[in-house]
């Protein structure tokens, strides 16, 4: 069984730094990255329309109003605990080992294992319990550097738009990643989700 009481633990401990660093002033030094273009709605992700059957507390949020983090040291380093304490908590595993199917399984890590998407669900979740605004936390699909599909969270800052990455334990901007980004949800609407176009350059770490 998946360690929830210890993530709850580290869940309460992480929130006050979190929830403070939301309203505190901008800091130097600093990462900055730019702002991900979007276009118009695109397909849904099978996987999320599964998810949400199973999960509509998640999904059914009506209309909400777009925020971007404030981001500071503070938050900076909650990103940073919350993306490596999945990134190791997590046993990876294929969506058809996993699940026996082909069909795309989105959901949380029930049993401590799963891919690309249930870290990608399961860090949005620890972030939203803390107090982070969930219209600034994103589901996002990309190819990686062999044109595969994966699965990210983009974090919609005040400083650009970084991403949690069950590759890397490092915070990357969006355009850091070597990924070529297919869609993200809105912001305003986890069930809306979104065209883009953009292709970073650089290289994230590998498997």
């Amino acid at each position: 069984m998946f360690g929830w009481v210890a993530r709850a633990t580290f869940g309460a401990v992480l929130f006050g730094a979190a929830f403070s660093g939301l309203v505190q002033a901008s800091e130097p030094k600093l990462p900055s990255a730019s702002f991900a273009e979007v276009g118009a709605p695109t397909s849904i992700p099978y996987g999320w329309v599964d998810f949400c059957g199973r999960r509509p507390e998640e999904c059914n949020l009506g209309k909400l109003t777009p925020r971007d983090i404030h981001l500071t040291k503070q938050v900076l380093a909650t990103l940073a605990k919350v993306n490596a304490f999945a990134n190791a908590e997590i046993e990876p595993i294929s969506n058809l080992d996993h699940w026996g199917t082909m069909l795309d399984h989105w959901d949380y890590p029930t049993d401590g294992k799963g891919d690309c998407k249930v870290y990608a669900l399961f860090k949005r979740k620890q972030l939203v319990d803390q107090g982070f605004p969930r219209q600034a936390l994103l589901m996002t699909i990309v190819r990686d550097q062999d044109g595969e599909g994966h699965a990210i969270l983009t974090v919609k800052t005040d400083r650009g738009d970084f991403v949690l990455d069950n590759l890397t334990d490092e915070i990357l901007p969006w355009d850091g990643t070597g990924y070529r980004f297919i869609k993200r949800q809105a912001q305003d609407d986890p069930n809306v989700w979104l065209a883009m176009t953009g292709a970073a350059t650089s290289v994230a770490s590998g498997d």
